[in-house]
């Protein structure tokens, strides 16, 4: 039995550093797609992204969800507010990284545990511990600097910190798994996305047809890209402890950072490394707490199954003591 625990949680982590693996080095993929632009990259990827997904779902016989779906208005509602959120967070990602905005890019993920944080205590009014009241206001000083450094805030960082950020919380209140998430979302996505290629070919501004069947492919594969780490994502949460996963997160920002430096040759003068060094000072503090907090729970764990009850038999008591 603990063999097969262990060959599941390998299986579980390999599958999340394919997850992030695959997302930290996505922003090699979307240059590939020019001359298309931002817009109609990330339509193909609306469109592409269903296509994929509901293919999936066909293969593995799962549609029970989506009949309870459409007799529940509500989630429906939050559903549709998570394409819209996350459609606002893939167009700005793409432009950033084909803008080249990688580095500025990378740093909204990095932060995005943050803002989720902030948005815990205004919106769900969740208490803090000091530990991480210091980790946000670290981030906050971090914001600052890079202000002062760019002239004006980093709006591509931040704009995708919290559309991400509120696109989580969204989904936590739909409680769908990721790949019947992505492809109700992606149904709402597709008649606009779908709209919008037509009328691009129609005046004219479509790559998809006018660049050869290679550049076709390309976009095609943005369904593929968008949709594979996602199913290994969904493989590694149910093998994984949250705290596993919470490490493994920061690996999708730093693959990026480090391809904003040293491939994309993106400039990083000593008011960007100070910005940049706060967020991972904050960071830390976040992950140091979350893995103390970890390990005190499972002591409390251990202990309230090691003690019996008052009510427990000496026989069961002698069987939880084995």
């Amino acid at each position: 039995m603990a063999g097969t625990s262990k060959g599941e949680h390998r299986i579980g982590l390999l599958n999340g550093l394919a997850a992030y693996g695959m997302w930290g080095l996505v922003p090699l993929f979307w240059p590939l797609m020019k001359p298309a632009g931002a817009m109609e990259i990330l339509a193909h990827r609306m469109v592409w992204s269903l296509v994929f997904v509901a293919a999936a779902l066909v293969f593995v016989r799962r549609w029970a969800w989506a009949g309870e779906l459409l007799r529940q208005p509500r989630r429906l509602g939050l559903i549709a507010l998570a394409a819209a959120v996350i459609t606002v967070n893939w167009g700005v990602y793409i432009w950033a990284v084909n803008a080249g905005h990688v580095v500025e890019a990378s740093l909204g993920y990095f932060i995005n545990p943050l803002v989720t944080i902030a948005m815990g205590v205004l919106l769900l009014k969740e208490r803090l511990r000091p530990v991480q009241w210091a980790a946000v206001g670290v981030g906050f000083a971090a914001v600052v600097v890079l202000t002062v450094g760019y002239g004006q805030p980093p709006w591509i960082s931040l704009c995708l910190a919290f559309s991400f950020a509120i696109y989580g919380l969204v989904k936590k209140k739909v409680g769908l798994g990721g790949v019947e998430s992505l492809a109700a979302e992606t149904a709402i996505q597709f008649l606009p996305a779908l709209g919008y290629l037509i009328w691009l070919s129609a005046h004219g501004g479509a790559t998809f047809t006018t660049n050869g069947p290679g550049h076709a492919a390309l976009l095609a594969s943005t369904g593929i890209v968008t949709a594979l780490p996602l199913v290994c994502f969904g493989a590694a949460a149910i093998r994984v402890p949250l705290s596993t996963l919470g490490l493994l997160q920061y690996l999708a920002p730093v693959f990026q950072f480090v391809l904003g430096i040293l491939y994309f040759h993106e400039e990083m003068p000593p008011e960007r490394w100070a910005g940049f060094a706060l967020v991972w000072i904050a960071l830390i503090l976040l992950t140091w707490n979350a893995m103390r907090s970890a390990r005190r729970a499972r002591v409390v764990a251990r202990s309230a199954a090691a003690v019996p009850t008052a009510a427990t038999t000496p026989a069961e008591a002698a069987t939880a003591e084995s």
